[in-house]
């Protein structure tokens, strides 16, 4: 099963990042967002945001597919 690196937004100003063991992408997403598997959530970069946003992201930090939950 592959690993996907989720991308946490809360708020304002603060990454956080974690890895999910899913079948896709849209699938890790759901399961960081509704709290279904125990992550470790890692502090990333900063960045200007103001809602709560989770998304799987790539190698190079842009969304996998598109999908994201929260408010973007």
């Amino acid at each position: 099963m592959p690993t996907f690196t989720i991308l946490s937004r809360v708020d304002a100003y603060v990454d956080y990042t974690c890895k999910v063991k899913a079948r896709t992408a849209e699938e890790a997403v759901d399961l960081a967002y509704e709290g279904l598997v125990k992550v470790d959530w890692q502090e990333g970069g900063v960045t200007e945001f103001d809602a709560v946003r989770m998304s799987a992201i790539d190698k190079n930090g842009n969304d996998i597919d598109g999908y994201t939950r929260g408010k973007a």
